[in-house]
C-alpha cells in the first residue's frame, strides 16, 4: 500500500498544496517551521483520525479557515481509493470514500495505514501511562479498525459513570442526601463489556509484539536487552490472559469492590482507561533506568515492531503499512542512525522529513522535495 498523491486546503501552514508521491523512499527537506511535518502529520490523520504533535483539531487549520481539508489517493496493487477529511473544530468532522460522503469519520480507517517515528515517541519510554495506552490503542485500531467504536463507546460509558459519580460525590460533601445511584449498575455493565473488549486486544497486541521488540532492539543496540513488556492491570492476574467473559466478570467484581471509594473520589478507579504498559530493559523498567541512547533505542524498536506486526497481518491484503520517519534521525547518533535507516529502506513507502539533506542517510535514496514558505518542490 502507499499513497500515491496528497492534496491539503487550509491544513495547518498550507493554504492549500498538492504532492504526487511515489513508492519507496520521499524525503521532505526543508529549514525547520516551514511545513515537514505538517505534510506527513497530514498522512497520520487519515490513519488514525488524530495527530501526534497536539491533542484537539483546532491547530490542524489554519488560521483564519473556517476547516481544513485532507485529502488522499491510497493505492493497494490495482486498487485505487480516494479519501477525504473535512476537519471542522467545535463540529462534526465530515469524511468522504472516492465519491461517497455518506460515511463515518471512524469509516477511512484502515484506508491508511501508518507507522510513525518521531521526536515525540521518547515519551513512550519517559513519558506517563497516558502515552503507551493511547500506543497501545492505536496499534490495536490499526490492526482491527471496527475497535474505533469499542473504544468510542467506552469513552462515553466512562464519561456517563464519571458525571454521575461526580454528582454522588458532590451530594455527599454538602451534606445532601443520598443520590438514586441504582443506574450505576447499568453503567458498570456496559463498562465491563466494552472494557474486556479492549483488554482483550491490547493483551493479544502485547503477547504479539513482544517478541518483535525484543528483536528491534538487538538489531538497533546489538548486546543491549533484553526486553519485556508486561501489561499492568488491576483485574488482569499476573502471568494470565483470560478470556473475554472473564475479564468482564474480573472488570464487574472490582468495580463492585471499589464503589465505596469511587463514590467517595467522584470517579471511576477500575478499567482499561488506568492501565499502563511497563517496558522492562533487563530486570528493570526502562524509565528511570536506561540511559537517554537506551530509551531512545526502545521507542524506535516499539515503532518497528508495530510496523513488522502490520507488514505480516498485510501480507493477507492490507499491504505494508506507510513509514514515516518524522525529523528522526537528527535525534540518533551516527550507529542508530545508518542501523535503522538499514531496517525500514526495504519498506513499500517510507516518508522521511530532515531539516538538512545530510540528515538523511545514504540507504535511504529517493525522491527528494525542499518545503520553504509554503511551497513544495521537488528537486
Amino acid at each position: 500500500m502507499h499513497v500515491s498523491h496528497l492534496s491539503l486546503a487550509d491544513f495547518r501552514s498550507y493554504a492549500r498544496v498538492d504532492v504526487p508521491l511515489d513508492p519507496g523512499v520521499t524525503a521532505f527537506v526543508g529549514p525547520n517551521g516551514q511545513g515537514k511535518t505538517n505534510l506527513v502529520e497530514a498522512i497520520g490523520y487519515l490513519a488514525t483520525l488524530g495527530s501526534h504533535r497536539v491533542a484537539s483539531d483546532a491547530p490542524l487549520v489554519r488560521a483564519g479557515a473556517g476547516a481544513a481539508v485532507v485529502r488522499a489517493a491510497v493505492e493497494h496493487g490495482e486498487r485505487r481509493q480516494t479519501v477525504e477529511m473535512e476537519i471542522n473544530p467545535g463540529r462534526a468532522n465530515r469524511a468522504r470514500i472516492n465519491r461517497s460522503s455518506q460515511v463515518r469519520p471512524r469509516d477511512v480507517l484502515g484506508i491508511v495505514r501508518t507507522v510513525l517515528f518521531a521526536p515525540e515517541d521518547l515519551a513512550l519510554v519517559k513519558g506517563d501511562p497516558g502515552e503507551r495506552r493511547r500506543f497501545l490503542d492505536e496499534l490495536v485500531t490499526a490492526r482491527s479498525p471496527r475497535m474505533a467504536g469499542v473504544r468510542s463507546d467506552y469513552d462515553r460509558v466512562l464519561r456517563q459513570r464519571n458525571t454521575l459519580l461526580k454528582s454522588a460525590a458532590m451530594a455527599r460533601r454538602h451534606g445532601g442526601r443520598g443520590m438514586d445511584l441504582s443506574t450505576l449498575d447499568v453503567w458498570d455493565e456496559h463498562l465491563a463489556q466494552t472494557g474486556a473488549e479492549l483488554l482483550a486486544h491490547r493483551l493479544d497486541l502485547v503477547a504479539g509484539v513482544e517478541p518483535l521488540a525484543g528483536k528491534a532492539y538487538g538489531q538497533l543496540a546489538p548486546g543491549g536487552g533484553p526486553v519485556a513488556l508486561e501489561y499492568r492491570s488491576a483485574v488482569v492476574p499476573d502471568g494470565e490472559v483470560p478470556s473475554r467473559e472473564e475479564l468482564a466478570a474480573l472488570l464487574t467484581a472490582e468495580l463492585a469492590a471499589g464503589r465505596k471509594q469511587e463514590i467517595e473520589r467522584g470517579v471511576t478507579l477500575v478499567g482499561p482507561h488506568r492501565d499502563d504498559l511497563l517496558l522492562k530493559l533487563g530486570e528493570l523498567p526502562a524509565k528511570g533506568y536506561a540511559s537517554h541512547g537506551e530509551c531512545w533505542s526502545y521507542a524506535l524498536a516499539l515503532r518497528l515492531a508495530s510496523y513488522e506486526l502490520l507488514r505480516a497481518e498485510g501480507a493477507r491484503g492490507g499491504g505494508d503499512p506507510v513509514l514515516v520517519l518524522d525529523d528522526v534521525f537528527a535525534e540518533l547518533d551516527a550507529s542508530r542512525r545508518d542501523r535503522l535507516a538499514e531496517l525500514v529502506a526495504p519498506g513499500e513507502q517510507v516518508l522521511v522529513t530532515a531539516a538538512v539533506g545530510d540528515d538523511v542517510p545514504g540507504v535511504l535514496a529517493g525522491a527528494r522535495y525542499a518545503v520553504s514558505g509554503g511551497r513544495v518542490e521537488r528537486q
